[in-house]
């Protein structure tokens, strides 16, 4: 089953807690089941991104790297 993204964020050049912090605000706009995606340049979001989600209980679809940009697809709960 594929799914659309309904929401990128570009967090390039942000660094922690403000990547997580957005995305946060973010996924109370969204519907359960949608998919964010993020677009983050810290190394320190891998982690983090991989503790929120397994904290807030939303599923980490996707993670992949290219150029130093890390990208995140989050599936709201």
């Amino acid at each position: 089953m594929s799914q659309t993204v309904s929401l990128t964020l570009d967090l390039k050049g942000l660094s922690c807690p403000l990547p997580i912090a957005k995305t946060a605000q973010a996924m109370r706009t969204v519907q359960p089941g949608d998919l964010v995606e993020a677009l983050c340049t810290d190394p320190g979001s891998v982690p983090d991104f991989t503790a929120w989600c397994d904290t807030t209980g939303n599923e980490l679809v996707e993670r992949t790297e290219a150029d130093g940009v890390y990208r995140f697809v989050i599936r709201k709960v």
